[in-house]
């Protein structure tokens, strides 16, 4: 049995309006995996917040080495071999791969220039040592998200620490850079190093952790090794009830054509001659490899990406969708998948998060506001998301990923949409509140929706969706029947043109 390098003893931590951390507890071995798992809004990052010193805990204390340690910075942490991998990255997108790598810590030559060339050859050697493909001098905005993603693993790797978070890692990777990560992992755990993990894919969980400590709402709830845990247990104590199905039941049915995309092509992207029809009530997927083209696709259609050429046809009548704001007025809606940088508006309270996209609803005497109209609209969707959060006020920055999620999905809705286009809706988000999601979706189709929706959990393209089009190097590979296919017949076609 490994010694134990983290101990966190109860550790208590207040919001205004709410009790984040009540004293919890959290034992990690040498060289293990430690799975923390919860619902959102249960504490997880929180309780990773306090340790890497982005928050001041209110109580209790902690012991790294047998030694009590307080940071009050992440680099305090960082120096004292604590790394954190975080859900949403927080990188210098205009600066190259080796600048974002060594960041605060750059090699100098006599003190006064940066060492370029030692800080390429340090970053070729970190990469080569964890089989990382990436140019150290590509600039990170021209990078996919799962790269950027794999950068951040690096740069956590690169400290030699003791002990590294890693909070919903996966949720931007492809199967393969997920394979890539666990071979990382596997080698980190060899060296000794402590690994505190935390995901919702129960699969994952399963297959890695060494030890898992479930919490729910700012609470310890229990901490076992991993082969005692059933998937279907980890879900009881995580959401406090039993949940019989992945899947809510498929009721929704399509109807006639309503949305056409024929011969969609990118002025600045990959994307070569995408067509394809939707109908209403419909829940039409997209599946394939990272930079296949689905996200482009959506943004595409929504405005947001240039067109080089390509024609959207609603109900028969071509719109141009050139704008956001055009396509809002032409009925359709989409969330994002990078919800920091392009979702949430971090300053901004709950309630301005969920009404910003819907204004005209609130008018009042022509050019004023009604407060009380963007109170009941926002409280509405709070109470049909069941988002967790102290009040509408509170800033949406403070909430967890899954909330500021849910906030962002409650705002499209205010829309009132025909057609919405979802790109990753459920990342990050626990498995109580997936289904919830899922729910809401079907929910959306019966109304007569058309849903177009992005994701990387094959499971979750099967399980919800109506149909799935395949994309693979920015054309349409193919087209398949969500209940007559298999992930198999998906992954071959994502493979088409690569």
């Amino acid at each position: 049995m490994s010694d134990m390098i983290l101990n966190m003893v109860d550790i208590s931590k207040t919001f205004p309006g709410v009790k984040a951390l009540d004293h919890v507890s959290l034992a990690v071995r040498k060289g293990t995996v430690h799975a923390l798992m919860g619902e959102n809004g249960a504490g997880k990052s929180t309780l990773m917040k306090c340790l890497f010193g982005i928050y001041e805990k209110d109580a209790g204390h902690i012991y790294l080495d047998g030694k009590e340690v307080d940071f009050k910075s992440s680099k305090e942490a960082l120096d004292h071999g604590v790394a954190m991998v975080h859900q949403e990255l927080n990188q210098a997108l205009k600066r190259s791969v080796m600048d974002n790598l060594w960041l605060g810590r750059y090699p100098r030559i006599a003190k006064i220039a940066v060492d370029e060339h030692k800080m390429y050859q340090d970053t070729m050697r970190v990469f080569e040592e964890l089989g990382i493909d990436v140019d150290p001098r590509r600039i990170m905005s021209t990078m996919p998200v799962s790269q950027r993603q794999m950068v951040e693993i690096a740069k956590a790797v690169s400290y030699n620490s003791k002990v590294i978070v890693f909070d919903e890692p996966t949720s931007s990777l492809t199967e393969e850079e997920v394979e890539h990560l666990f071979e990382i992992i596997e080698m980190l755990k060899k060296r000794g190093v402590a690994i505190i993990y935390i995901s919702h894919k129960m699969a994952e969980i399963k297959r890695i952790s060494d030890d898992i400590t479930i919490m729910r709402d700012g609470q310890w709830v229990a901490t076992k090794p991993c082969d005692e845990l059933e998937m279907k247990d980890i879900i009881r104590l995580m959401v406090g009830r039993e949940l019989t199905q992945q899947f809510p039941p498929k009721t929704n049915t399509p109807q006639e054509t309503y949305l056409k995309v024929e011969g969609l092509t990118g002025m600045y992207n990959q994307l070569r001659d995408v067509s394809f029809e939707a109908r209403r009530g419909e829940i039409v997927g997209f599946a394939g490899l990272d930079s296949s083209g689905r996200t482009e696709t959506l943004e595409s259609i929504f405005g947001i990406q240039t067109r080089k050429s390509g024609s959207i046809y609603l109900d028969g009548k071509e719109v141009k969708n050139k704008t956001a704001r055009e396509s809002i007025q032409n009925g359709f809606a989409l969330l994002t998948e990078e919800r920091r940088a392009t979702g949430i508006f971090q300053i901004l309270s709950i309630k301005d998060n969920t009404v910003i996209s819907s204004l005209h609803r609130h008018k009042k005497y022509g050019c004023f506001l009604s407060d009380a109209s963007q109170v009941n609209d926002t409280q509405h969707y709070i109470d049909i998301l069941r988002t967790k959060t102290p009040s509408q006020e509170t800033k949406i920055r403070a909430l967890s990923g899954g909330n500021q999620q849910k906030v962002i999905i409650g705002r499209w809705l205010l829309t009132d949409p025909e057609v919405l286009l979802l790109d990753e809706p459920t990342r990050g988000i626990d498995v109580g509140a997936k289904y919830e999601i899922y729910q809401l979706i079907i929910n959306l189709a019966n109304e007569g929706k058309t849903v177009l929706m992005v994701s990387s959990e094959m499971p979750e393209l099967l399980g919800v969706c109506d149909r799935i089009i395949v994309m693979s190097n920015g054309r349409v590979a193919g087209e398949v029947d969500a209940k007559n296919t298999s992930q198999e017949e998906i992954m071959t076609l994502a493979a088409k043109y690569v």
